[in-house]
């Protein structure tokens, strides 16, 4: 596709990052409305936000490079182009979760709350990101004959080229979208802070199970040499999710309204 969207002289506007900031955008400004309308101070959301922010670039970098350790060693410099691509989600939503938590906790925030509020975030702004994935070429599927599969013809791409294959970051940037309007429409029915962020991981983590088994990307070491690693977390954070909304959602731990 167009791994640049423009170039002014020697600078370089890459499409993979130009959609991942506008994904950080629109959820740093969906998350602060919704800080405003439940009465919370907005700039701790925007605060929290942006040690997010930071936390997932560079735990889903590493996380990347942890999977595709051999290409780096080969050349170490390649690590720090991540306008290559080369972000793995789960690094950085586990390494987002961790800093938020200690942020949150040493801040005072109330934790399920704050969760909820961002959790509707997480899900358009990777939709943003998927896009992104796919003018990089990134995160590719294996080839198929279906009627809407994509071709890559771009040599700047990370796709195989001359293929059709399965255009799996817009599969991923649909489901990502559907997630999004599924949580902010249940944002004023729960009945408990916390279920929409574990409804979040409980979708999210069913759909990347499926996805994964349309990439055709290096998807690292496998387990019993069926499961990659991000389908492993996935299943686990969803069998966690189910578990955890059961237990928000019985009679007794329902709050009154």
């Amino acid at each position: 596709m167009y791994p640049v969207l423009f170039k002014f002289g020697w600078i370089s506007i890459y499409t993979y990052g130009f959609f991942i900031a506008l994904g950080f955008i629109a959820g740093i400004t969906l998350a602060k409305r919704e800080a405003e309308r439940l009465g919370e101070d907005a700039n701790k959301i925007i605060d929290v936000a942006f040690y997010i922010i930071i936390a997932a670039i560079l735990g889903s970098r590493l996380f990347y490079v942890a999977i595709n350790y051999k290409i780096y060693i080969k050349d170490p410099l390649e690590i720090f182009k991540i306008w290559n691509g080369g972000l793995v989600f789960y690094g950085g939503f586990i390494a987002a979760v961790i800093t938020s938590f200690i942020y949150l906790k040493k801040n005072k925030m109330p934790l399920c709350k704050t969760a909820d509020i961002i959790a509707p975030s997480l899900a358009i702004g990777h939709s943003f990101g998927r896009i992104g994935c796919f003018f990089a070429g990134c995160c590719y599927g294996k080839e198929c004959t279906l009627p809407w599969a994509v071709t890559f013809t771009n040599p700047d791409c990370l796709a195989p080229l001359g293929k059709p294959i399965h255009p799996t970051q817009l599969y991923s940037c649909l489901s990502n979208l559907v997630i999004f309007i599924i949580l902010w429409l249940l944002r004023k029915r729960k009945k408990k802070d916390g279920q929409l962020f574990w409804l979040y991981v409980l979708l999210y983590g069913t759909v990347r199970s499926f996805m994964e088994m349309l990439r055709g990307d290096f998807r690292g070491e496998t387990v019993f040499g069926i499961f990659s690693i991000s389908q492993i977390i996935g299943i686990t954070a969803a069998f966690t999710a189910i578990i955890i909304l059961i237990y928000l959602g019985s009679s007794k731990n329902i709050e009154k309204e």
